[in-house]
């Protein structure tokens, strides 16, 4: 393959995961005003985003073996095909279920997408160089999500609900077309066989946690005789998730010893990528439990607009952004260490004090802090990240890619219900609002706990230097 032809592969797949991302988040600031057009509960509106994550959960598992078993440019057009069917379904529906419906169609593209680009990135560049692609890729991880809201804040000031969908439609129709016709096929195929039942247990496995935790959300939102008790509920999703997930992984090292795992957990073996998804899971938390809760806290809360509340969050995704490429060339220079132990410091520290929120904190600390979070997080996510997948073999690149997606998302989905759900066990909010400055405070103690918690592991982080293309990493004291 030409140098040509990697630049153009690699710039279909991130500007397709940013327009894909970028979707994920776009739902949360307009759930007030979903309350009010359908006459429905936050609880209800929140499943705009729950659905869409709980979908992604569900199916990026199985992205390890679609990699593995079809061509590059069959996969993206597909993903982008769900995609756009979702999107152009959302424009259009006139009652919640079908916006529910046009979500998980919508997630079920994005699914595919993020996997192939951390897979054919790991394929297509030099050892060297991987840093500095994979820190504009956390721009998308990143930026996308936390551009939602203000992008959502600013159409719904001009526009009604229907238009979050129309927006879209131009950016995923030409990444489409753009795709079909310029995208080449990445790696060589392998013909294995899906195991049916591993399929079959990921879904309550995976399913099961985030949608256990959405319900325990519920629990402080519900009126008592209103329905099936959302605790009980909860814990029983939670359960059952638990248990599928142990009868799940025994499958898997059984499978794997014939390489016909459907998610490899021999990737775990590797120390680096252990600890660097350890250390993710947390952040990926934080990061999208605050780009909920901050929006809704500022609205409900400090009584401010859609827009502003969405702008909040835009000027720490924009220099998140910014950094992430140089970040990725510092970690090809030095590695990771002088990167994420400043991260991990901040980003802990910063969470402490949003935990000290009130009904009187100015709007313009809150936009500061939350650049604190999210300067801690690029320290975090591009070292991380890159460190993690070049500890692996290359046959386990599409394992740990889909891995790595997995995580993200079930503990994104699962840092937006733990957030709310100890908002609501706090501090249950009263009339209409949806959120109150004691369940804000109490839900960002947990999360500053949480990342105060992991600062050990990431003590542990050591340089995973790639000893050749393709070849085995070698751990290194930097």
């Amino acid at each position: 393959m030409t140098d040509a032809q990697r630049r153009i592969v690699l710039g279909v797949l991130i500007g397709s995961a940013f327009v894909v991302i970028l979707n994920e988040t776009l739902m949360g600031v307009a759930i007030p005003r979903f309350i009010e057009v359908f006459g429905i509960t936050a609880t209800a509106a929140q499943w705009l985003t729950t659905a869409f994550m709980l979908t992604l959960a569900v199916v990026i598992p199985i992205t390890g073996w679609l990699l593995q078993r079809f061509s590059t440019r069959a996969l993206f057009v597909t993903a982008m095909s769900l995609f756009t069917a979702g999107t152009l379904l959302g424009a259009v529906a006139p009652v919640f279920e079908l916006l529910i419906v046009a979500r998980v169609i919508q997630a079920s593209g994005t699914a595919i997408v993020m996997p192939m680009l951390f897979t054919t990135v790991f394929a297509l560049v030099a050892p060297d160089r991987r840093g500095q692609v994979i820190g504009t890729v956390s721009t998308v991880i990143a930026v996308a999500p936390a551009v939602g809201p203000s992008l959502s804040g600013f159409i719904l000031s001009i526009a009604d609900w229907h238009w979050l969908f129309i927006t879209m439609l131009p950016l995923t129709t030409a990444a489409l077309i753009i795709g079909a016709v310029r995208m080449v096929d990445v790696g060589e195929r392998r013909g294995s066989k899906l195991d049916v039942l591993s399929v079959l247990l990921s879904i309550p496995g995976f399913g099961g946690l985030v949608y256990g935790l959405a319900q325990l959300g519920e629990a402080g939102r519900t009126e008592a005789g209103a329905g099936p008790d959302p605790v009980v509920t909860g814990l029983i999703s939670l359960g059952v998730g638990v248990v599928a997930l142990a009868v799940f992984g025994t499958r898997q090292v059984r499978l794997q010893r014939t390489d016909g795992a459907l998610l490899d957990l021999r990737t775990f073996g590797e120390r680096q990528f252990a600890l660097s998804i350890g250390i993710i899971t947390v952040a990926s938390m934080a990061l999208f439990g605050a780009i909920i809760v901050i929006p809704l806290y500022v609205q409900e809360v400090l009584g401010a607009s859609p827009l502003v509340s969405g702008l909040i969050i835009l000027p720490g995704a924009l220099l998140q952004g910014l950094l992430a490429p140089a970040i990725g060339r510092r970690y090809d220079r030095v590695g990771p260490r002088s990167l994420v132990i400043p991260g991990i410091l901040l980003m802990a520290a910063t969470l402490w004090i949003m935990s000290m929120f009130s009904v009187a904190t100015p709007i313009w600390f809150v936009a500061v802090a939350n650049i604190g979070v999210s300067l801690g997080l690029a320290l975090l996510f591009t070292p991380l990240l890159t460190n993690g997948m070049a500890s692996l073999r290359p046959q386990l690149n599409p394992h740990g890619s889909a891995i790595v997606g997995t995580v993200q998302q079930v503990a994104g989905a699962a840092g937006i219900a733990l957030f709310l759900s100890v908002a609501a066990f706090i501090a249950p909010p009263t009339g209409d609002a949806s959120i109150t400055a004691d369940g804000v405070r109490a839900a960002f103690t947990v999360a500053a706990v949480l990342a105060t918690a992991i600062i050990p592991l990431v003590l542990l982080v050591r340089w995973q230097r790639s000893a050749a293309p393709g070849g085995p990493g070698t751990p290194d004291g930097h």
